[in-house]
């Protein structure tokens, strides 16, 4: 059994047929998916899909493309989302320095504001970092202590940032890329990393593993990443699904239940 730590399920290439999209996930041994917020529309419509079907679990914030100062009242918005059923974590939250849609000190000071919404709510956060592991991780330095866990989303630094995310006791998140032939780095993490510190994720609908690359990803794919990080590692594939989604329910609080075809 599987749970696709990170999945986009509001977004429309998978919520026009959703109810089909989670059966092929269900026949693929993938029992529970978390459905990421990335700005306030994101994270109100995760919440409502969440509560509206067994075995979807919900996170809320504002990625660092959407990044902005919180006022008041969006901050508000966020932390009564935070406080609903069924949401696991802030994020999807972070720096991202790669696309560099945002001005860097407003996505600095965005994922300041979020973590201590976490900290403050008692729920782990969800990490977006790309090429700003420095800043970020001077950054959550400071909030380590209160911070209750977190999740770096679809990991892709080499094994000396790892590390250094190791040390703070975060969950490495592998995706669909570690399947490209290419992805020597992310298959170097993913052989590498502690077996408890494993998650695995589609990031649906994008970022689809081999055999399925440069088409729309969904939950059922999922299963294609976990057969890669297996042979990586050396091991069985029923023996990486099983810790990896004991860290996952352990991170996110999840309950022992499997996705079930109809809404809740």
């Amino acid at each position: 059994m599987l749970i696709d730590t990170h999945a986009h399920l509001d977004f429309p290439e998978l919520a026009g047929d959703l109810e089909t999209v989670l059966q092929r996930a269900a026949r693929n041994h993938v029992v529970q998916i978390v459905t990421i917020g990335i700005s306030l529309a994101a994270s109100q419509a995760a919440v409502r899909l969440a509560q509206s079907h067994r075995g979807v679990s919900a996170t809320v914030g504002i990625h660092p493309h959407d990044a902005r100062r919180l006022n008041g009242d969006e901050l508000e918005t966020l932390r009564a989302l935070g406080r609903q059923p069924k949401v696991v974590a802030v994020g999807e939250i972070g720096l991202d320095y790669y696309r560099d849609r945002q001005p860097r000190d407003i996505q600095r000071e965005c994922l300041r504001q979020q973590v201590e919404l976490a900290c403050e709510l008692g729920l782990p956060a969800v990490f977006h970092v790309r090429d700003a592991y420095a800043d970020f991780l001077e950054i959550i330095s400071g909030y380590r202590d209160s911070l209750k866990d977190g999740v770096m989303h679809c990991f892709s630094g080499d094994w000396q940032v790892a590390e250094k995310c190791l040390d703070m006791d975060f969950y490495l998140s592998i995706p669909g890329t570690v399947t490209f032939p290419k992805a020597q780095w992310q298959q170097d993490v993913a052989r590498r990393a502690p077996l408890d510190r494993l998650l695995v994720e589609t990031d649906a609908p994008f970022l689809a593993p081999v055999p399925y690359r440069g088409k729309v990803n969904e939950p059922s794919y999922v299963v294609h990443t976990a057969q890669k990080i297996a042979r990586l590692r050396g091991c069985e594939l029923q023996e990486f699904a099983r810790q990896s989604s004991h860290n996952a329910r352990k991170v996110f609080a999840l309950p022992q239940e499997e996705i079930a075809d109809s809404p809740e």
